[in-house]
């Protein structure tokens, strides 16, 4: 007859799983995201967004037009592919999320953000090659939702919780840049955090439910900033 985990066993395990996005989504965790703006800077200098208000309609077009079809639901489907060990599949969305970076700068974040997080794991042990299971190794040059998926997976992180765990980091940080170049002050930014929580619940709900065929993010925006940000004379990020 099995042996059925306990109520207490399976509650530790939730707990370590929370814990392990915890560490995942930390701005203290070292893989240099405060390094980067995702064209909000380029954004602050060309005038689009100037305060709180402006701030937070630019969020949530990036969120809702951006996010939600893209980094979300491949993030699900990543993880979806970490977990039953479909390597093809894995090489694939990691492919299709490269070939939607529409700038220099943003592809170079995506790269060098997943490489870093790969050079952390890989120092936890936590890469796939670390782990006895037949999970395949991660494809040469994985972005950064790619290794993301995989650290959520191999922590025990259900789908859902990673999607938020990974817009909630994505919202720090980018009230993280308004706060030091906009400016924007912190209780300003705690405003936003408050308007913009629900939306990323919405934002998940919406990117589990799209079709293959209904993703692709829209931000023409966001793209034109990327790229006017590679001139910009005066900076503070690098994207």
């Amino acid at each position: 007859m099995p042996i059925e985990a306990s109520p207490s066993e399976m509650a530790q395990g939730d707990d370590l799983a929370l814990l392990g996005l915890l560490q995942l989504v930390s701005p203290a965790l070292p893989i240099g995201a405060f390094a980067f703006s995702q064209g909000l800077e380029s954004a602050f200098e060309l005038g689009w967004v100037r305060d709180e208000a402006s701030l937070g309609e630019w969020l949530e077009g990036v969120l809702d037009d951006g996010l939600t079809r893209c980094e979300l639901p491949v993030l699900a489907r990543l993880q979806g592919a970490w977990a039953v060990g479909d390597g093809e599949a894995v090489a694939e969305w990691d492919r299709w999320l490269a070939a939607n970076r529409e700038t220099a700068e943003l592809a170079a974040e995506d790269s060098r953000l997943g490489a870093s997080l790969t050079r952390l794991l890989g120092s936890l042990e936590l890469l796939p090659t670390d782990h006895s299971c037949e999970a395949p190794s991660l494809p040469k040059g994985a972005g950064y939702v790619t290794v993301f998926a995989w650290a959520a997976q191999i922590r025990g992180v259900t789908p859902r919780q990673a999607m938020l765990g990974f817009a909630w980091a994505w919202l720090e940080n980018q009230l993280a840049v308004a706060c030091k170049a906009l400016p924007l002050g912190h209780t300003a930014a705690q405003r936003l955090i408050e308007r913009l929580r629900p939306a990323l619940v919405a934002a998940v709900d919406a990117a589990l439910g799209l079709r293959d065929d209904e993703l692709g993010p829209a931000l023409p925006g966001l793209a034109l900033a990327s790229a006017l940000h590679e001139t910009q004379y005066s900076r503070l990020f690098r994207s």
